[in-house]
Order: C-alpha cells, then structure tokens, then sequence
C-alpha cells in the first residue's frame, strides 16, 4: 500500500489555500456561490438502502409512489385501491399495479471538538465546521434527514431531525455554537450515533483521529446500517513539520492532556515523527478496510471547492 500521507496530499495536490479565520456568520461557514455550485450535488451511498419513510431517493423496492414499475397478480390481502380496474375490464382477471418505492436517507456528520482541533494554519475545528456545513447543505436541499454530532470534551452534543433547505440556517447557527476544547470522546460519540440512527445512510465522521483506541471506535460503528465515511483531518503542520518552520528546542505540551515533553527537532527526529504518523494513518486506513469503511485523510490546505466538487465525488460520497 502506498504511504497514505502522500495518498493524502493526493487532495493536497489541488492548490494551497490561503490562512482561513473562525468564521462568525454561516456565510463565514459557505459562500453563495459555493451553495450555488452544491445545489447540483447529492449524496450517495454505496449500497441501497431501505428507510422507514418514503423520501427523495428511489430504490429498487417495489412500493408507493407516483412512478409505475409493474402489474402483478392480486393475492387475497393485497390493496384493492392498487388494483388497475381497466385491465380487469377486458381481461376479467384482478392484477395490482406496482410502484418504484422512493428512500429516504439519512446523512448523519461526527464532528470531532476536543482540543488537539484548534491546531493548525489553516485550524482543524475550522476546515472540519465548514466540511460538516457544506456536507448537511447537500443533505438538506436533497430532502435527506440529516444529523449532526459534535463529540469533545463535553460528551456528545447533537442536532437531529433536520430536513429541507429552511433548516440551513439552525444548522450552521449551531456549528458557529460549538468550541474545541477537552478530550476526544469518540467512542461514546460513535455509541450515541448508532444508538440514535432513524433508517439507513452515511455517516461521515470528521476528525483528526489522534487518539487512542481510534481502531476500536471504528470497529463500533461498523455494520450499524451507515455506509461510514472517515475524513481524518491534518494540517499542514501535521503532516509535515519541518517545512514549516518547526525545528530546533522545542517544548511540546499535548492540547488535551496537558502533559509537556521536551525535544530537538532535528532532521532525524523529524523523519522519525514523519515515520511514526504515516504508520499511524496506515494502520487506521488498513483498519477501516477491513471494517468496510472508506478512509481519507484531509489536509486542511487543500482548495476547498476542489475538495468538495472533485476530490469526494472520485471517492463515491457525493455524485
């Protein structure tokens, strides 16, 4: 397999965007003109799913919607409001219409908001908040029942239950809402979201993944009827300290922990940590292979649009 970090940039690749400040409005979060540019887009899910209501999305099911499938034979117990009375006219035999039965989908976001988000130029909690908006934007303008997570140090906070274009506002009004702060509560945020699931769909968890037990959190969301993308988040700092300006005597402190390390950034400790993180992130993506789970990791610098547009419709998340 190939280094995944360099898999990576592959969105990388697209060009370099400029420093991006919090936002503080939902334009802050997405633009008219990108919203002009998702408004063609939809999700996709990999697999057919079966929702418990009707919706926007048309399966192979046979059910009740206004798009004719087939005539079979009328059984004892079948609808007779079903029935096509014009063939029983000329046939005098009872045949029932069949309908292409329409899906509803739900598109469910973890946000990750511990501490170790607010790090990077462009900011992890930044790229994630605008990824999460511009992801449930497409949701809610397709009619999908869309769900937002937001697990960190506070436990798990959600927002569910959204559907329709008038939701957009409430949904960014409350990423805007939401800090980074304490530590990555992402096996309980996975739990809760398997727990809370209406239907069938995406789940699209959005986080750096720089915690322990990340293998074993995937593990539980797997095979709980979501067709699970993960989007680990890195920035450029991340991914490759030494090209920016990080070297020399430095004193580390972890964001959510709190414990503090000293070390020399030399070349050698800069290839070693290098190293150690493309491991981790191959362990991970192996991980999520085996789970059936499609793993990316971001670089927070990557030109956004081009992300979105070109990058996750490649990867069969939006069409």
């Amino acid at each position: 397999m190939s280094d995944p970090i360099a898999h990576v940039a592959g969105t990388s690749a697209l060009a370099r965007a400029a420093r991006l400040p919090r936002p503080t409005t939902v334009d802050g979060l997405i633009d008219s003109s990108l919203m002009a540019r998702l408004d063609s887009l939809d999700v996709l899910s990999r697999k057919i799913f079966a929702g418990k209501v009707r919706g926007e999305r048309r399966s192979r099911r046979r059910g009740q919607s206004v798009e004719f499938a087939d005539f079979r034979p009328y059984v004892p117990g079948d609808d007779l409001r079903f029935v096509d009375w014009n063939i029983y006219g000329r046939l005098d035999r009872l045949f029932l219409k069949l309908f292409l039965e329409e899906e509803d989908l739900t598109l469910a976001l973890a946000i990750d908001t511990s501490a170790s988000m607010g790090f990077g130029q462009p900011e992890k909690f930044t790229f994630a908040r605008r990824l999460a908006m511009a992801l449930g934007y497409v949701g809610l303008v397709n009619h999908n029942r869309v769900g937002l997570y937001a697990f960190g140090g506070d436990g798990v906070r959600p927002l569910t239950g959204l559907r329709g274009r008038r939701r957009v506002r409430e949904m960014g009004s409350w990423l805007l809402g939401l800090e980074c702060a304490g530590p990555t509560q992402f096996e309980q945020a996975m739990r809760t979201v398997a727990l809370s699931r209406h239907g069938r769909g995406v789940l699209v968890i959005i986080s750096d993944l720089m915690q322990e037990g990340a293998e074993r959190s995937l593990r539980s969301i797997a095979g709980r009827g979501f067709d699970v993308y993960a989007m680990q988040v890195l920035s450029p700092e991340e991914i490759d300290p030494g090209a920016h300006g990080v070297s020399g005597d430095l004193r580390l402190v972890d964001s959510e922990s709190g414990a503090a390390t000293e070390v020399t950034a030399g070349t050698a400790v800069l290839a070693a940590y290098r190293k150690r993180l493309s491991a981790s992130c191959r362990e991970i993506h192996e991980a999520s292979v085996r789970f059936g789970i499609s793993h990316s990791v971001v670089d927070t610098s990557c030109d956004f649009n081009a992300l979105l547009l070109d990058y996750l419709r490649r990867r069969g998340l939006l069409k």
